[in-house]
């Protein structure tokens, strides 16, 4: 059963909206993806969103462009944890659907990560997940040790070789 639920309003999300799944992944924690807008589809959007909880979804991840209602919407509904990823837009670069996205309403909270972050969505929907999975809190401590350990490595080439050599 999917525990967590990521959804976008457009299939030109899906590059930045796979980072989410991909984490998932790698991890071992079960997801679902799909494309739902809560503008061109607001009922179709609307029993997603209730029905989330049943089909055993704990967060849901929502990525969201210019206007961005989807996060908002589905943390209105949906009783458990959204995660927002304002997607970058050409006009005003994102920062429109960050706007609308941090800018909810007292009562409506939602978990809002840096425009076109689908990774750290990913790692937060996990993260929310492992204060209740010891085995998935293991997992995140060695993704983590993993990350220091890459950094390590290329700290110590560029001291080896210079940044010129390094930059070849």
């Amino acid at each position: 059963m999917a525990k967590v639920g990521i959804i976008m309003g457009s299939d030109s999300d899906l590059e930045i909206m796979s980072k989410a799944a991909e984490v998932l992944e790698q991890l071992g924690v079960d997801y679902e993806m799909t494309i739902i807008s809560a503008h061109r589809m607001p009922d179709i959007f609307y029993d997603y969103a209730k029905s989330a909880e049943e089909k055993g979804m704990k967060v849901i991840i929502a990525g969201a462009g210019g206007a961005a209602h989807l996060p908002g919407m589905c943390a209105a509904i949906f009783p458990m944890p959204v995660v927002g990823v304002p997607i970058y837009t050409k006009s005003l670069g994102g920062v429109d659907s960050l706007y609308s996205i941090v800018q909810m309403p007292g009562g409506i909270p939602v978990a809002t990560v840096a425009i076109n972050g689908g990774l750290n969505a990913g790692l937060l929907a996990a993260k929310i997940l492992a204060t209740s999975d010891e085995e998935l809190l293991g997992k995140l401590k060695a993704y983590s040790e993993s990350m220091k350990e890459k950094v390590v490595e290329k700290a110590e080439k560029l001291e080896k070789i210079g940044y010129k050599e390094y930059l070849k």
